[in-house]
């Protein structure tokens, strides 16, 4: 599995007051799809956590192309662009259900951290699996 694809319908919390999704809400589907992507693959967040690993935001991008809406269903596509030994890049796409139109393409950088907020590298399994999946 190279590819994480989760179905959202868009809630009328997720919306302003012209009925389009608010543009912060993309950034929590990404989050969504690459927790999701990563139980997927077997590395699950909140045991990494246990284990002493953390792994915060250090770089967003995100590009608006076409607004989703109240009720509407999209899709978010996450994988993984680069694994480094201390670091993640995902990269996301929110399509809609149709997989017609991209709605919203973007990217996510983590540094992988202990409890003490230091720089280390990942977890030896969180490592193996991100090297296979990331992109070739």
């Amino acid at each position: 599995m190279k590819t994480g694809v989760v179905k959202i319908r868009v809630i009328y919390a997720d919306t302003d007051a012209m009925g389009i999704v608010y543009h912060t809400n993309y950034i929590r589907w990404f989050e969504i799809g690459r927790t999701e992507l990563m139980r997927q693959a077997g590395v699950v967040y909140s045991e990494m956590e246990k284990e002493g690993y953390f792994l915060p935001l250090t770089e967003l991008d995100c590009h608006y192309l076409y607004p989703a809406r109240y009720d509407d269903i999209v899709l978010v596509e996450t994988r993984i662009e680069y694994f480094r030994r201390a670091s993640v890049k995902f990269a996301y796409e929110i399509w809609d259900e149709r997989r017609e139109t991209l709605l919203v393409e973007g990217s996510t950088t983590h540094a992988f951290l202990n409890r003490e907020g230091k720089i280390v590298r990942a977890p030896a399994r969180a490592g193996e699996i991100f090297t296979t999946m990331q992109k070739t």
